[in-house]
């Protein structure tokens, strides 16, 4: 079976383990992650932006798609590594299924109402400069 309309369940995306907003040095806002250079003391600063949140969808299987970006100023991701809290919904029986943990990158379960396995596989990301 196909699952379609996955998604993390809320909006603390677990990149690089970014959590609640921050206030920014200076009254400059705020940031998702901020982290103070050891060496000059710089505050360097990752946002996300919340309005490029999408879903990834059963029609984007195997592809890559865009599922958010980054403000980022003297920070850089580098890496990803899923944790619990994504979700996913049958694309035949519309069953939804919460609290996803793919820190191990796959994931299976058994809709009821579809009376077949789901799964979520082999989970990849990448990162790209704009």
């Amino acid at each position: 079976m196909k699952c379609g309309n996955c998604g993390e369940v809320s909006e603390k995306w677990q990149y690089i383990r970014l959590m609640d907003s921050v206030a920014l040095k200076g009254g400059r806002g705020s940031a998702s992650m901020v982290q103070k250079c050891k060496l000059c003391s710089r505050e360097n600063s990752i946002e996300i932006l919340s309005s490029t949140i999408k879903s990834y969808n059963a029609e984007d299987s195997e592809n890559f798609k865009t599922i958010v970006e980054f403000e980022c100023r003297g920070l850089e991701p580098v890496d990803f590594q899923p944790q619990a809290g994504f979700a996913a919904e049958g694309v035949e029986s519309g069953t939804i299924f919460s609290d996803i943990n793919l820190q191990e990158k796959d994931w299976t379960d058994y809709d009821e109402k579809a009376r077949e396995s789901v799964g979520i596989y082999e989970v990849t990301h990448q990162f790209v400069k704009c």
